[in-house]
């Protein structure tokens, strides 16, 4: 579970009720047809935008923002290092049947069991990656598509509203409340946006540049274990990948 996400996305909605309990009735902040305009409306709107696949595809993919866990830098270089020591003291063959801590590295592993060439593997495993990431990059795009449409679901609820209040005004007294309840669409919209749809998106995207990250990490190693580079360069090379400070760590163990 990502704590960061679920903090920030909980915690902004009980900051907003807190300011909504503390201050005027907090009945007055709930109005089903301002509802049923936004949530319901960006819903449909937003599946006008795109395929079946990929609108129910995105809110599966939701859960990548809470709950997605990738092998440590550290350790996947280890077991890196430890696949060429394999490679180079007992030959390829004898990585068949290793369990490795993802299916994109398992997948490269065969290639090198099946004794393919090293521009192959590499083209491979680019293209494995890069559909990889056009996959995960639709869960983004349909969040992103949400927090464009609900602000304007709002604004569109707002004039609605306003619209219906301008059309009967013989009773001065009932035009602040409906005054009230054509802002809530425009506040419905705004909430949406601002503290689901965006972050949802920046997370996936998050996750996507990780991921491709990790990938392209496994990729360099198993072209170089292919090319048959002694294991200490191979990890020279892979630290590239970590952290300045943990770089300097791997480079004085090295020494």
């Amino acid at each position: 579970m990502d704590l960061a996400t679920l903090i920030g996305l909980v915690g902004g909605a009980v900051i907003i009720g807190a300011a909504i309990v503390l201050g005027a009735s907090s009945e007055v902040f709930f109005n089903v047809p301002s509802v049923l305009i936004v949530v319901l409306g960006s819903l449909t709107v937003v599946l006008a935008k795109f395929s079946f696949s990929q609108y129910f595809g995105a809110l599966k993919a939701a859960g990548r923002a809470f709950s997605f866990k990738l092998p440590d830098t550290q350790e996947l270089i280890e077991e890196l290092v430890d696949i060429a020591n394999i490679a180079r003291k007992q030959g390829v063959l004898n990585l068949e049947g290793r369990e490795a801590s993802s299916d994109y590295l398992a997948q490269g592993i065969q290639h090198l069991v099946d004794g393919r060439q090293a521009d192959v593997i590499n083209e491979l495993l680019t293209k494995e990656r890069l559909l990889t990431i056009d996959r995960n990059r639709w869960g983004t795009k349909v969040f992103r598509a949400f927090a464009d449409v609900a602000p304007a679901m709002g604004m569109i609820g707002t004039i609605v509203g306003l619209v219906q209040m301008l059309s009967n005004m013989e009773d001065p007294k009932t035009i602040g409340p409906a005054m009230a309840v054509a802002l809530l669409t425009t506040l419905y919209g705004a909430m949406i946006a601002t503290m689901v749809a965006n972050p949802i998106a920046d997370k996936l995207e998050l996750r996507l540049t990780e991921e491709a990250r990790m990938q392209s990490l496994i990729s360099d190693a198993l072209v170089a274990i292919q090319q048959g580079q002694n294991p200490r360069v191979i990890e020279q090379l892979l630290s590239s990948y970590l952290p300045p400070a943990k770089r300097e760590m791997v480079a004085e163990s090295g020494a």
